[in-house]
């Protein structure tokens, strides 16, 4: 039986308030867009869909169920002896996302039931209100024996797929549920200070001055002990700071220290899968005086767009180019002269399984099929971009993932096939919550920190 991991209470729960939209048109919104999900769609799509104003409320409850849907699921399983229709299982699995549990329930149990079955009266699941009346009043009367009754379910207990809790026993034995429990968590709001505007104690003091709390962590950043919108934080739209994960901040720093134009003059450098632009704009924050070209690649041109946006706000200035850095043929020669890069940062496409806790609808998306074709994707990035590489250059491959077909794996086999690459120290395979030597929480530079992997590789000469 797995063990039952800490229940962490949401910030992002959704308050009452007096010109709140009723809650039962929220939770309304909030089955609909959990069914949008479960049929195939982003959370960042579904709730484009959502009014304005109920969007707020009903992101915040949206993102509680996605992190309780596995026990909404076993919940419902108890509760009825055949599936209902999509529609109806949605509102189900909605309520008791967020009732099982009371102590970290939004809304006492009971309210949730209540404005449920009034949600149901005036949805798409009218015709079923009362099975579904029926159903949730069973689940208040019985909840506690419903709940022991899928405690031995991990996929209750974990609110992961069955295929992802497996892989990750496989990959990480000693950190499974680690990474499981901080993926159910509410994360940190982390900065990255501007270096070209100010310093990060500058900044800090900043914070204190509009009495918001903040730790150093990694080279330039804040954790927030609170979070706040941006529009709140000092100097935000002069490009004081930027949001950005502390294992996100790694990249820049692993991949310029140290590193000199291999031909005087200014660093050449690619961002190889470059939006929404944080790393990119980080790599022209740390630059030295020698300074910094930097070519931005992206294939989506209004995901291109937004790198354009973020070096504006940040004064920063960059080559953005909407192509495929998976066929160079087709912008390397035309666009930057076929001369080769000084560095190369690989942030490749992977499934994003150590950003959970920030977009908690990745798990319920993914597919197990998805992590080999992602990682076929990777295999051919590195080999495509690694001859755009100057001998005695460097590339960072890193992935937003915690599985080691994207990351441990997947650059030993590049390694192995590739003898002009070397591999340098690195982090590796980063943990949520702990160092790249499994330290405690208490004694990381990172802080808090989303799961990522980094490899860091020189071209021999």
């Amino acid at each position: 039986m797995t063990s039952t991991p800490p229940r962490h209470k949401n910030a992002d729960s959704a308050q009452a308030a007096p010109s709140a939209p009723a809650l039962w048109q929220q939770l309304e919104a909030v089955a609909q867009a959990l069914h949008g999900i479960l049929g195939g769609q982003s959370s960042k799509s579904v709730l484009a869909q959502v009014p304005q104003r109920l969007r707020p409320g009903v992101q915040a409850l949206l993102f509680q169920v996605l992190r309780n849907l596995g026990r909404a699921q076993a919940l419902q399983k108890q509760l009825v002896s055949r599936a209902p229709a999509p529609k109806v299982s949605a509102l189900l699995s909605t309520a008791l996302a967020l009732a099982w549990d009371e102590t970290h329930a939004p809304y006492p149990p009971f309210t949730l039931v209540n404005q449920a079955v009034e949600a149901a009266k005036h949805g798409a699941a009218r015709a079923q209100s009362g099975f579904i009346n029926a159903c949730l009043r069973r689940f208040l009367r019985e909840r506690d024996a419903l709940v022991v009754a899928t405690d031995s379910d991990p996929v209750a207990v974990w609110n992961h797929p069955a295929w992802w809790i497996a892989r990750l026993k496989k990959d990480h034995p000693g950190d499974w549920q680690t990474i499981l429990a901080a993926n159910n968590a509410q994360p940190p709001m982390t900065l990255r200070v501007n270096a070209k505007k100010c310093t990060p104690t500058q900044y800090q003091s900043a914070l204190e001055a509009m009495n918001l709390k903040a730790l150093p962590v990694a080279e330039c950043g804040l954790q927030l002990e609170q979070a706040a919108p941006v529009q709140e934080l000092p100097h935000f739209e002069q490009g004081w700071a930027s949001v950005q994960d502390a294992a996100a901040q790694v990249a820049a720093p692993l991949l310029l220290q140290g590193l000199e134009p291999l031909q005087g003059g200014a660093l050449r450098v690619l961002d190889a899968c470059a939006a929404p632009g944080g790393k990119t704009a980080h790599l022209l924050e740390h630059a030295t005086a020698a300074g910094l070209q930097v070519t931005a690649l992206e294939i989506d041109p209004e995901r291109a767009r937004r790198i354009g946006e973020t070096l504006s706000r940040l004064d920063l200035q960059a080559q953005v180019l909407v192509a495929d850095a998976g066929q160079p043929e087709a912008w390397f020669e035309s666009q930057c002269g076929g001369q080769q890069f000084d560095a190369i940062l690989l942030d490749a496409p992977c499934t994003a399984s150590g950003i959970v806790r920030r977009q908690p609808d990745v798990r319920w998306l993914r597919r197990e099929s998805d992590v080999a074709q992602l990682a076929r994707i990777q295999s051919q990035l590195l080999d495509k971009l690694w001859p755009l590489l100057k001998p005695g250059g460097r590339m960072v491959y890193c992935t937003c993932s915690v599985f080691k077909a994207e990351g441990d794996t997947q650059v030993k086999a590049f390694l192995a096939r590739n003898k002009t690459a070397i591999s340098l120290p690195a982090p590796w395979h980063l943990i949520p919550g702990k160092s790249a030597k499994g330290d405690s929480v208490a004694d990381n530079g990172l802080g808090d920190h989303d799961g990522f992997f980094y490899a860091l590789l020189e071209k021999s000469r």
